[in-house]
């Protein structure tokens, strides 16, 4: 599988051989082009795809689970919306992850710490979660990242192993940051665009045909996902599909011991 390395190897090889060649015959200038052109087409998809593993490891699935396990994710809060989806998430006994912004957990700190209480885990998603993040230089998402542990750990006492970069996006700044952090970027296969879409039941088919054994699911915490959940959660019971936590969907640790 092509890696951010392995794909500047091969076309910096390309483009020495084109070089090579243009000392005995003529290479028309649009070659160099067409491999850049190329270059920027890879970069593009590795980078706006987080399970092409492009720059970045990420769990995405766990494609070696046979059983009806799922695993249900929510980015973005906490806000408001929070609480409402984890009455829900309680009345059908079920585990989640919430991705949660630094900035989102300075303005209430008490939603968090119902979230943990309820026994759901917590991961980092950024404290700002800007729209520039894939702009920012590597020491700015090292900050980013660091400030938001600290926020969770002065309020949970725990400090945080999983991180989703904002809007699924990774780059070598990000990849270079996670390699001081050490975090393990959680993504998903099952993307509802709720974020995105008002269209509830649109919505709600994309995740029931994308649903199958092993699977992560990506929400985030807007009012109509509620809505979508409530169905969700009864649609997974009666196809006999169990919520499980990510780490035991995954068989990782979301917390420094």
């Amino acid at each position: 599988m092509l890696n951010y390395q392995k794909t500047n190897f091969f076309l910096l090889a390309i483009i020495l051989i084109l070089v090579a060649i243009n000392f005995f015959v003529p290479v028309q200038w649009w070659w160099f082009l067409l491999v850049f052109v190329f270059r920027f087409v890879i970069l593009f998809f590795g980078s706006f795809f987080i399970s092409s593993n492009f720059h970045i490891k990420a769990y995405c699935s766990n494609p070696l689970e046979n059983n009806n396990l799922i695993a249900l994710t929510f980015d973005d809060g906490p806000n408001e919306n929070t609480l409402l989806i984890l009455d829900i998430l309680k009345r059908h006994n079920v585990e989640a992850t919430f991705f949660c912004i630094g900035k989102n957990i300075d303005r209430h700190p008490e939603i968090l710490k119902r979230i943990m209480k309820d026994g759901h885990i917590v991961g980092n998603h950024s404290y700002s979660h800007s729209n520039f993040f894939d702009f920012y230089k590597k020491d700015r998402v090292i900050d980013e990242i660091r400030k938001t542990d600290a926020l969770i750990e002065s309020i949970s006492g725990k400090k945080v192993q999983l991180f989703r970069p904002p809007y699924g996006v990774t780059n070598p700044s990000i990849r270079r940051a996670l390699e001081v952090t050490q975090h393990k970027v959680i993504g998903w296969n099952i993307r509802s665009l709720d974020g995105i879409l008002k269209d509830e039941k649109i919505i709600f088919d994309r995740i029931k045909k994308r649903i199958a054994p092993g699977g992560i699911v990506l929400l985030h915490d807007t009012a109509h996902t509620m809505t979508i959940l409530e169905r969700l959660m009864l649609h997974l019971e009666q196809n006999k599909y169990k919520v499980v936590s990510i780490e035991e969907l995954l068989n990782i640790k979301a917390y420094e011991n």
